[in-house]
């Protein structure tokens, strides 16, 4: 069974602990309107009031062409790391979803792109996986193209 993956513990606290994002810069710190902040981490919604982290993320070990870099949420303070095959909350807020597969080269598997309702999303990670070149799977928003959270083979 594929399962969701958190952004690793070790980076997250990295940043917390103010390090820099992918661009070189601190992370903005905020606080939580409450709407849709979405921590990469926990994979919960950061709470109205609760600081939050605004950085740039490259989900991918170096730059390079496929490489896509953007905004994400992080809780402020530490948080326990999403773990296992449920889909967490962050990933029910949305009618559908953005998923492709990349290889173990980082590189998009052509032909595995595709914006899927988020009731399907597993089900279709399932058969993405069917591809021998993919080694995972981004989750990213249909609307803004942020990263959510990866998919892994179970």
């Amino acid at each position: 069974m594929p399962r969701i993956t958190a952004l690793p513990t070790d980076l997250v606290r990295a940043l917390q602990d103010g390090g820099p994002d992918a661009h070189g810069q601190m992370p903005e710190r905020t606080v939580s309107d409450g709407g849709a902040n979405p921590c990469r981490h926990c994979l919960h919604y950061i709470p109205e009031g609760k600081e939050m982290l605004i950085l740039a993320h490259r989900p991918f070990p170096e730059a390079q062409p496929y490489a896509e870099t953007g905004p994400i949420f992080l809780c402020a303070d530490p948080c326990a790391r999403h773990e296992g095959t449920q889909v967490p909350e962050v990933l029910e807020g949305s009618p559908d979803y953005l998923i492709k597969g990349y290889s173990a080269e980082h590189r998009i598997v052509y032909g595995t792109g595709s914006v899927i309702p988020q009731a399907e999303m597993m089900g279709r990670a399932k058969k993405i996986f069917a591809d021998e070149r993919v080694a995972y799977i981004h989750i990213r928003s249909s609307r803004n193209n942020c990263y959510q959270a990866r998919i892994d083979r179970g």
